[in-house]
């Protein structure tokens, strides 16, 4: 009995100095001192978290206010004749239809000729290429390359496709042009998605017995598609807003006919707004004109991309 009551007191004894010591001073301020910093940081998160929420609403607004003043001032110029006729009376009058038909050539041209290019360059860099400093070499040509003004590249188009092999100002100069402007963008993109797959998928698939090649193409190039997708967008939407490419190698002032093959010249919408707002004795007569082709090209452009967002939403659906 008497050890009992010993071993009790011991335990008591020892819950109490437990206790003490959690209750001491110097735990109080360890206490005191860990509220504090998790408090900043909180309110560190919360102040970056306000900074990015506010970023996001304002190129949300701009977004808006673009496209609120464009469709303010253009919506009235919209009929189905001005959709389906081609211009007439120095453009004054009629229609776009042939600049319609030309964008649309020049971005979806572009865009088939730059994917693919674009799609196995990343692979090769990201897959097979050896680390070391011709690999970073081109690395930073292709990051140069993103950042080199359009109107360069209209000026290369025009002395290599143009005039040095002898194509012309035509469709295929202009979708040549376009898709060496938009291919720095989609090996970037590409890359960076190849990247973002987990190493542990090639490792699962190469101990399966698959060679290198069957597990790019039956494992990392699906898992990496959203991402490819998201390049071809940002390469879709420069390839069909652009003008100083398209003036030089493919887009005439005038020409009321459809294409007929890759070697006719064509209208597009970029040039066309340029025309209208530049050229001509009356500018302010061609103002509503302006507005509505610039309606007609903000609608294709969101909505080419609105098709390959979906797209791409159904893939990471399908994903997961």
């Amino acid at each position: 009995m008497e050890e009992t009551h010993i071993m009790q007191n011991e335990k008591f004894g020892a819950i109490g100095n437990q206790t003490a010591q959690s209750h001491s001073p110097g735990n109080g301020i360890l206490e005191s001192s860990f509220k504090r910093v998790h408090l900043r940081r909180k309110r560190l998160q919360q102040f970056l978290f306000t900074l990015f929420r506010m970023a996001a609403i304002i190129n949300g607004v701009i977004l808006f206010v673009v496209v609120f003043f464009i469709a303010g001032k253009g919506w009235k110029a919209i009929t189905w004749g001005f959709l389906t006729q081609a211009p007439t009376d120095s453009m004054t009058k009629g229609g776009i239809l042939p600049c319609i038909v030309g964008t649309l050539c020049l971005g979806i041209g572009a865009i088939g000729v730059a994917l693919p290019i674009g799609v196995a360059s990343a692979i090769y860099l990201n897959e097979y290429a050896r680390p070391g400093r011709v690999l970073r070499l081109i690395r930073l040509g292709i990051s140069n390359l993103a950042g080199v003004p359009s109107v360069v590249f209209g000026l290369f188009g025009l002395a290599f496709f143009v005039i040095w092999l002898n194509m012309g100002v035509s469709i295929l100069a202009g979708v040549l042009t376009l898709a060496a402007l938009t291919l720095p963008v989609i090996i970037g993109s590409t890359e960076e998605a190849l990247k973002s797959v987990p190493d542990t998928y090639r490792e699962a698939s190469l101990a399966l017995g698959a060679t290198k090649w069957q597990t790019i193409y039956q494992v990392v190039l699906p898992a990496a598609l959203p991402g490819i997708l998201t390049g071809a967008i940002l390469g879709l939407s420069r390839a069909a807003g652009e003008t100083a490419p398209i003036m030089f190698t493919a887009a005439v002032f005038y020409s009321p006919s459809l294409p007929t093959s890759p070697f006719s010249k064509i209208m597009a919408l970029p040039y066309h707004i340029y025309v209208l707002a530049t050229a001509g004795t009356n500018i302010e007569a061609t103002r509503p004109l302006q507005y509505g082709t610039s309606l007609v090209l903000i609608t294709m452009v969101l909505g080419m991309n609105l098709v390959a967002i979906v797209w791409r939403a159904r893939l990471r659906k399908r994903m997961k």
